[in-house]
């Protein structure tokens, strides 16, 4: 991954991050990694544990956000959260969303908020 690829990604987290919070979502991790998995987000709300898969790209990109949750992503998704949940011992709801930012030529934003992806 490249240094802007980087930004661009860490820009996206941030906004996630913002938006998720202003949702009522409390952050409990961000960039959470064990071994060779990891977790972009992970929030809870209520009584659900959500684990937040964030993809940014650029308007009219070769692939969108949502072709990049193709089955290894899903795998490795399911065994982080797993992970996770064995390590904190949660006894929360657990569930999958994603977060889809664009980024216009401009530089503007938008954010898509999917949930139950898995």
């Amino acid at each position: 991954m490249t240094t802007k690829q980087a930004e661009i990604g860490a820009r996206g987290e941030d906004i996630a991050t913002e938006w998720l919070r202003e949702h009522g979502f409390y952050i409990v991790e961000r960039n959470w990694r064990v071994g060779r998995y990891e977790m972009d987000i992970i929030a809870e709300h209520y009584d659900t544990m959500h684990f937040v898969e964030v993809k940014t790209r650029k308007q009219g990109g070769w692939q969108s956000a949502y072709d990049s949750i193709d089955e290894q992503k899903i795998r490795s998704l399911r065994r982080a959260a797993m992970a996770y949940r064995a390590m904190h011992r949660l006894r929360h709801i657990i569930q999958f969303d994603l977060i889809a930012i664009t980024v216009d030529n401009k530089g503007a934003t938008s954010v898509d908020y999917v949930e139950n992806i898995i």
